[in-house]
């Protein structure tokens, strides 16, 4: 499947996405690579057809926030692998809604992968790939100045509403949303400045499971080498309604 390019001036390129400069001043074009990553990109392979996916799946999303009142930086799709978007001053954090006990939370706490936990649980980690992401406490974030209290009181309420509207929408497709990361930014709205939802929600961002067999149907097929992830990719947006036009 081709990757190419827009003819657009590049204003930056992640591990998975390349954002250009938009057609209006304050747009950007945001375009969803099938580069795939894991480990601070020390594990790289190219999947075919991952970026369509992804844009389709985080389109409807977003949409779906949209209507429940979470404000986004997306504005419309362009194309199967581009998004017109807001343009927004990220803030350098990684905001991490954990459910289940999965990842980097079992490591570090010695707990049971799959171990439902007694209420929904932020992390926030650091946005520094040189760094390794590392994980910060609130008042890390103040005293660093990364952003206000007050932003960082929009951002974890933004938060756990965010994550009980994807919970229901998985739960409804049979899927578990055992956890997720969130990126946040600030836009410019009529002269004032707002805290706006960014980047992406994709199986490359969340961790899913069956809700029958808790199959896993994101990332952690790559990272585990469990083969098929653009199969569970496409099985998750089959069961959101998404696979008509993909």
């Amino acid at each position: 499947m081709s990757q190419d390019l827009p003819k657009r001036r590049q204003i930056y390129e992640g591990k998975a996405k390349v954002l250009f400069e938009g057609p209006e001043p304050g747009t950007l074009v945001q375009y969803f690579k099938d580069d795939t990553t894991a480990f601070n990109a020390e594990k790289h392979e190219v999947m075919d057809g991952k970026g369509v996916l992804n844009l389709r799946i985080s389109e409807y999303i977003f949409a779906e926030l949209e209507k429940d009142g979470v404000p986004t930086h997306f504005i419309e799709t362009l194309g199967p692998r581009e998004q017109l978007v807001r343009e927004a001053e990220i803030i350098p954090l990684e905001v991490v809604m954990r459910n289940v006990a999965a990842g980097s939370l079992v490591k570090r706490l010695g707990l049971s992968e799959g171990e439902t936990l007694p209420r929904p649980l932020i992390e926030f980690y650091y946005k520094d790939d040189a760094l390794g992401d590392p994980l910060i406490s609130e008042d890390h974030i103040a005293v660093f100045g990364w952003c206000s209290a007050e932003e960082l009181d929009e951002i974890t309420g933004l938060a756990r509403k965010i994550n009980k509207r994807m919970s229901a929408l998985f739960e409804a497709a049979g899927i578990r949303l055992v956890d997720f990361k969130l990126e946040f930014g600030r836009v410019q709205d009529g002269g004032a400045q707002r805290i706006v939802l960014a980047d992406e929600i994709s199986p490359d961002s969340c961790r899913l499971w069956d809700m029958q067999s808790n199959e896993k149907m994101d990332k952690d097929r790559f990272r585990q080498d469990l083969g098929g992830m653009v199969d569970a990719y496409q099985q998750v947006a089959a069961r959101l309604g998404l696979t008509s036009d993909i």
